[in-house]
């Protein structure tokens, strides 16, 4: 028994044990991930022949010091080979108001920023209009399964105002704010 696993008995300190355990099948843990909630975003990078992007709903803060960003993308994307070379990307949060252009980048082939209004920053593509961007400069990218996870620090950020886009159980969806009234019990 290692030092570590003699002081917290919960520490895992090897995995070899759970090696030879099946996974459940894949249709049940694609009913898992449909539950959960997520943003809807865009991870946008300046490719070879012009700008690349894909709607992504894997993405999260990872840090304020220094501060980072993570996304995870397929193996197979342009965006992620794009900003692999560049060393470079956007990530633009969308508004509620924004599910076609989600569903415009979230489509395959075609010139996604044909249509689209964008800017430069740092060199890298940003939509205009989103909810919030940042351009951030790529600091790791290791595969997991099908997809990289990609770490990003984060160089220029601008936020706006609104209600984000969000994906929930395969479809499109909008924060119900509720007001909620307090009475104090009698």
């Amino acid at each position: 028994m290692s030092d570590r696993a003699a002081l917290d008995p919960f520490a895992v300190t090897e995995f070899t044990e759970f090696a030879d355990v099946p996974g459940p099948e894949a249709e049940r843990c694609r009913r898992l991930f449909r539950m959960l909630a997520a943003g809807v975003s865009i991870v946008s990078a300046q490719g070879p022949a012009g700008p690349v992007g894909m709607t992504a709903s894997s993405v999260t803060s990872v840090s304020m010091h220094p501060p980072l960003l993570s996304a995870f993308l397929a193996t197979g994307s342009g965006t992620l080979a794009a900003l692999r070379r560049s060393r470079a990307f956007g990530v633009q949060f969308l508004a509620a108001e924004q599910q076609s252009l989600a569903e415009d980048f979230a489509g395959r082939g075609g010139d996604r920023f044909g249509s689209a209004e964008y800017t430069t920053v740092l060199g890298v593509p940003i939509l205009r209009g989103t909810l919030a961007w940042s351009v951030c400069l790529v600091d790791d990218v290791r595969r997991y399964g099908d997809h990289a996870l990609v770490v990003g620090r984060i160089v220029a950020t601008h936020t706006g105002e609104g209600t984000p886009l969000l994906w929930h159980d395969r479809r499109f969806s909008r924060l119900q704010h509720q007001v909620c009234a307090v009475q104090a019990a009698q």
